[in-house]
């Protein structure tokens, strides 16, 4: 295990030459409009969505499992608080903790599923992203709801001393699940079971229980990026972000995290979102296509894995 760590320090290392790498060559190829404040900004301002729904991803692969109804329930999420603050008349804060107690909902049967009824996490989450989507599509009718309040825009197009708002819900989200995964027993008992679930049992931790608030967790964490994307698009629909469904997939790995549970760490994952959003914001700036820009996502990862397994034989 001690090699394995080592090597994923490796990893971690590789990937933040990548990183230095393409915000020196961007930033020469834009001639600095790349680390201009006008930029910063808006990396600042996209970097959250992405960011939280990758955070959603994490604790389940941590698992070994995976959770492919995120943006699902991020959207719901949306939907049903955008109904309550246009159609239902309720207060910014009681229509956000509508949407988030009804995806939660959700959740419970999530976790039940993975947890208790042994379903496997592709087949649940994939079962449950069909049928929240088309929940979504009865309340909405494939319409867009739109017009919301200005305190509730806030949330995703104000600053703060300067820094977006959408910045500050993704740092608090991170830090808080940075905290979790390890500075409790939560966390140390999540990289347990990620790693040997065999040997967590026979150490008294409750595995199911574990799973449960793992894919709780991670709905709940969908819901806070489902109000972001709503409040930054100042409208709701049931199938906004899609594309970012892979892209969280693609950053835990590009960050560290091992798809068969057990390894990976929240910094790195943070460092891969930001590697992910400087070269769409850098392609945008040199006028290229933002379909390229997605093309070198999956070229980025699949660089800096061959380094890795030359370096040193690291197993993703």
């Amino acid at each position: 295990m001690t090699d394995k760590l080592g090597r994923r320090e490796m990893q971690s290392a590789v990937l933040v030459a990548v990183v230095t790498f393409l915000i020196v060559l961007l930033g020469i190829l834009t001639r600095g409009r790349l680390l201009g404040l006008e930029s910063l900004q808006s990396i600042a301002f996209q970097l959250p969505l992405l960011g939280i729904l990758t955070l959603a991803q994490i604790t389940p692969m941590l698992t070994g499992g995976i959770d492919l109804s995120v943006i699902a329930t991020a959207n719901l999420c949306g939907v049903v608080a955008a109904i309550g603050m246009t159609r239902s008349g309720f207060s910014v804060p009681l229509a956000m903790l509508f949407g988030l107690s009804f995806v939660l909902l959700f959740a419970v049967l999530k976790g039940v599923l993975i947890a208790w009824v042994n379903v496997p996490a592709i087949i649940a989450t994939l079962g449950l992203m069909i049928f929240i989507r088309g929940v979504s599509l009865v309340l909405t009718r494939g319409y867009v709801i739109a017009g919301f309040p200005d305190s509730f825009l806030f949330l995703g197009n104000g600053t703060i001393l300067g820094i977006p708002m959408p910045f500050v819900i993704f740092f608090i989200c991170a830090f808080s699940l940075y905290l979790l995964l390890t500075r409790t027993r939560f966390g140390t008992y999540v990289y347990l079971l990620g790693s040997n679930p065999t040997a967590t049992l026979f150490a008294g931790v409750d595995n199911a229980l574990v799973l449960f608030k793992t894919y709780f967790l991670s709905s709940f964490l969908s819901g806070v990026a489902g109000l972001v994307m709503i409040s930054r698009f100042n409208a709701a629909q049931a199938d906004y972000g899609e594309s970012y469904l892979l892209l969280t997939v693609l950053a835990c790995v590009l960050g560290g995290v091992d798809p068969a549970g057990g390894f990976g760490r929240l910094p790195g994952v943070v460092v891969s979102i930001v590697v992910l959003q400087v070269v769409a914001t850098g392609f945008n700036l040199l006028g290229l296509s933002s379909h390229l820009a997605s093309a070198l996502w999956g070229l980025i990862l699949l660089g800096v894995i061959a380094v890795n397994r030359m370096i040193g034989g690291v197993e993703v």
